[in-house]
């Protein structure tokens, strides 16, 4: 009697167990099925680092103008009025990164680096202190958002509710497909905040990002008010979950590979290691969604012109044609590459993330500061918990305890 064969491969962004470890799965999807067709919601997926990589660079065929999400409410023409330019293709998508670009500057990043430091020693600090605590609730989902803020304006007392509507966006319930109406509330009331300080901004400019963008200029021309609006919206969602996830995942994956950690608290020069090979085993952003302005025809087969694609980026960073012993996690992976020489953790070409560097700074300082300010620490697996989102993936909660 033979052995019956396994069931196809079943992939669904959605699916909480894809959440818990989408890796499996991405291994099968890469093996048996690099064009992955889901009928029930509607999608491609591309798992293959090569045909991740090439889709990203391909703008003309792999369009972004319907958004990054699967989420149906997210998803159409109209994408880049939450979106910013992430949702918008070549030459609308050039036009408003550059213009977005004089305001958010590297400079202007790099001032900021004083005061990520005093706003995490303002929540790590007392953290410490205690011995135990909630990385999410007690520091890193509180400092990546309070940077954005500092960034752009939000006074203080506004920024644990802006914090808190962002969080609503992109949270997703067990068998819900699309932006719930605690999601679409939250966008609401984004938009009505963040346009009231755009036109704060307008009558009187202040020294922030606001202020710069409603002044940025080329050749005589401005981004408009729904455009700059846009780019904070942008800013709040994307800016916050990056770096939250990405200081939740380090922790965890130096914890379940025994050593990590200890290597890092005798050497703190492998914190910039830790956080390369974060970004590539278990990336903030597992996928982005693409449509096929026209019929592509792949390797694998083709799909129709105007049909959904989703490009995993979470697959393609675990690839082994790519990536020497891709399920390992190595602290010293990217001594001998460049940074972003290989990983899709940020995109590449038009799309590559213009916060990156925000949140390399940010996730360096955090556990910079970490490593300086105890002998090492524990997870309690009973009270870690997951984020469920499409696109986003990541600790909702991660209870730490520290050695002092």
């Amino acid at each position: 009697m033979t052995d019956l064969a396994p069931p196809p491969v079943a992939y669904s962004p959605y699916d909480y167990a894809i959440h818990d470890d989408p890796f499996p799965t991405y291994a099968r999807l890469r093996a048996e099925a690099p064009l992955y067709r889901n009928d029930e919601l509607g999608f491609w997926a591309l798992s293959r680092y090569a045909d991740v990589h090439d889709a990203f660079r391909d703008t003309v065929r792999f369009s972004s103008a319907y958004g990054v999400t699967l989420d149906e409410l997210a998803w159409g023409p109209d994408a880049h009025k939450v979106m910013s330019f992430l949702a918008l293709d070549p030459p609308r998508h050039t036009r408003m990164r550059a213009l977005v670009s004089r305001g958010f500057t590297p400079r202007r990043v790099l001032d900021l680096a004083p005061r990520i430091t005093a706003l995490t020693h303002e929540y790590l600090d007392p953290a410490l202190e205690r011995g135990e605590f909630d990385l999410i609730a007690d520091v890193a989902g509180k400092l990546p958002m309070d940077v954005i803020s500092e960034l752009i304006g939000v006074p203080p007392a506004d920024r644990a509710e802006v914090r808190r509507l962002a969080d609503l966006l992109v949270h997703r319930e067990q068998g819900v497909f699309d932006v719930p109406p605690t999601g679409i509330e939250a966008a609401i009331a984004l938009h009505a905040y963040y346009a009231d300080m755009v036109a704060q901004r307008l009558a009187a400019p202040t020294d922030d990002l606001t202020s710069a963008l409603v002044q940025a200029e080329i050749d005589g021309e401005r981004l408009t008010t729904d455009e700059v609006i846009a780019f904070l919206f942008l800013l709040v969602v994307a800016g916050n979950e990056t770096t939250t996830k990405l200081l939740g995942n380090a922790l965890y994956w130096a914890w379940r590979n025994p050593g990590t950690a200890e290597r890092v608290w005798a050497d703190p020069s492998l914190v910039k290691g830790w956080i390369e090979e974060t970004l590539r085993y278990d990336n903030s952003s597992q996928m982005v969604a693409r449509r096929a302005a026209v019929r592509i025809d792949t390797p694998h087969g083709a799909i129709p012109e105007g049909d959904r694609v989703l490009l995993l980026i979470g697959a393609a960073n675990r690839d082994g044609d790519v990536f020497p012993e891709p399920d390992r996690y190595l602290l010293d992976r990217d001594a001998t590459m460049a940074i972003d020489a290989d990983k899709l953790s940020f995109g590449v070409g038009r799309h590559y993330c213009m916060g990156a560097s925000l949140a390399r700074l940010e996730a360096a300082i955090a556990l910079e500061a970490l490593v300086a300010g105890c002998r090492g620490y524990d997870l309690d697996p009973t009270g870690i918990r997951r984020v469920h989102s499409v696109n986003v993936r990541g600790f909702a909660a991660l209870p730490v305890t520290v050695r002092r």
